[in-house]
């Protein structure tokens, strides 16, 4: 096998977060009164954390002391709500399993708040990772590659035998700046068009594409 070690994206990667995310912002967005956004507009606002994501949804000009508000309204609401329609996308749960017989580790590197990083692995994907890392006050947040050298001196990889995989922008630059090899998969919540000009050395359509890859099948 090529990889000792694969890290994974969550929100668009692992699972499929969007209904639950999108909710959670049109909570906020209504609580403060402004307009509320289809989940395709929320789409698009996923990423860079959750206080980008409020900035983005909110009317531009907002006071940022009114971001802050709607930001600490948003994490009540998900914390409370963040698994209602969240689910892994289809072929998720056997690639993991396919990684673990293996002998690969899998592990998750997500800007998403690191309690709710924890809470949906143990939701979702209990028993299937060694590691998991959310945003949190001592780990920049990607595209900064802080989180996954992180995670790559915890498990005892090395750097040219892990493999970055994700969904968006975000995850391209992060394993640039980290030195990994990367994979971007389709079915989240980044179109290839909106990649920019970053370069996708490895693209996949589906799950099991993604495991016959890491696997050499």
């Amino acid at each position: 096998m090529k990889y000792d070690l694969v890290i994974f994206d969550l929100d668009g990667t692992l699972l499929d977060t969007l209904d639950d995310l999108a909710a959670a912002a049109n909570h906020a967005m209504s609580t403060h009164g402004f307009p509320t956004h289809s989940t395709g507009e929320v789409r698009r606002f996923i990423g860079n954390g959750v206080a980008r994501l409020i900035r983005r949804a909110a009317p531009e000009g907002t006071p940022e002391a009114v971001c802050q508000q709607a930001l600490a309204d948003f994490k009540r609401y998900y914390a409370q709500n963040l698994s209602v329609h969240t689910r892994p996308f289809e072929g998720v749960i056997a690639l993991l399993e396919a990684l673990r017989v293996a002998g690969v580790h899998a592990a998750v590197n997500s800007n998403k708040p690191d309690d709710a990083v924890q809470a949906l692995c143990r939701a979702h994907l209990s028993g299937l990772i060694d590691m998991a890392l959310g945003e949190r006050a001592d780990t920049p947040k990607k595209p900064a590659p802080d989180g996954v050298n992180r995670i790559i001196g915890a498990l005892g990889a090395s750097r040219d035998r892990t493999l970055y995989v994700g969904d968006g922008d975000t995850d391209l630059l992060t394993a640039r700046n980290a030195g990994i090899e990367c994979a971007w998969v389709s079915w989240g919540y980044r179109r290839r068009g909106e990649l920019g000009d970053l370069p996708v050395p490895h693209a996949f359509d589906s799950a099991r594409a993604l495991g016959d890859f890491i696997l050499l099948r």
